[in-house]
């Protein structure tokens, strides 16, 4: 019997009435392609006064992509999924799946508030006896809110993959649909962008310390299979000695 395959899957916490919750976005099918791309950090060239920087030297770690398809179908769900994921299916088509990756993409209330901008003079008015006057100060008329941040997703590709990542963009290609015009089939373009050390620090919310600790976790598993290949390079030295 074939084994079962791991899903790859989309993670993120939201608040909601005090307590996170999971936003889980499992692939209903793997994607069979996928491109990692890596990009050098871009290159410090500073130096000290009167001296020419290091040419090799570059700002942090080099940056890393994810982009991949998933597909999506209504039909399997209603098939072989359970009663009540079947009956969402069978009323929404693959919608709200579409609708839960597109909230990726949204920003987040910061912990202290949820508007984004600035407040304007227009707002800022008082009534006194002689009528409506402005703001006492031009500090006062343009007055900060809290600005929202883009959500901290982790992605979960087997277990030896699990990084805190954006998305970055969403492509959705909708196929087919059920008599209510909800899409019942549709294929969804993902990019993904990995958060650097430098970024994780300004991460908050409930994810903040999962997302570090998944960072370390990966970037230590490839550090040790990356020594684990000295063992393909010193067979490959030896084959290559005359004797």
């Amino acid at each position: 019997m074939a084994g079962k395959f791991i899903k790859g899957a989309l993670v993120e916490f939201t608040e909601a009435f005090l307590v996170p919750l999971p936003n889980v976005i499992v692939f209903q099918f793997n994607p069979e392609t996928m491109t990692h791309t890596w990009s050098q950090a871009a290159a410090d060239t500073t130096g000290r006064q009167g001296e020419q920087g290091n040419p090799l030297a570059v700002k942090g770690v080099p940056g890393e992509s994810f982009s991949f398809s998933l597909a999506m179908d209504a039909g399997d769900v209603i098939a072989s999924g359970s009663p009540v994921v079947a009956g969402l299916a069978s009323a929404s088509g693959v919608y709200s799946r579409l609708a839960a990756l597109e909230l990726l993409l949204y920003p987040v209330p910061s912990p202290t508030g949820g508007l984004l901008g600035t407040v304007s003079a227009a707002a800022n008015v008082s009534v006194s006896a002689g009528g409506v006057s402005a703001g006492a100060s031009a500090a006062a008329q343009d007055a900060e809110v809290p600005k929202g941040q883009l959500p901290t997703v982790l992605f979960v590709w087997g277990p030896g993959r699990i990084l805190p990542v954006r998305v970055t963009t969403l492509t959705i290609t909708e196929r087919l649909y059920d008599t209510l015009l909800n899409p019942t089939h549709a294929e969804a373009q993902i990019g993904l962008q990995v958060l650097t050390p430098t970024e994780l620090k300004a991460v908050s919310g409930p994810l903040a310390d999962l997302a570090k600790v998944a960072y370390d976790y990966s970037q230590g598993l490839r550090q040790v299979l990356a020594v684990a290949n000295l063992a393909n390079a010193a067979d490959s030295i030896l084959g290559m000695l005359p004797v």
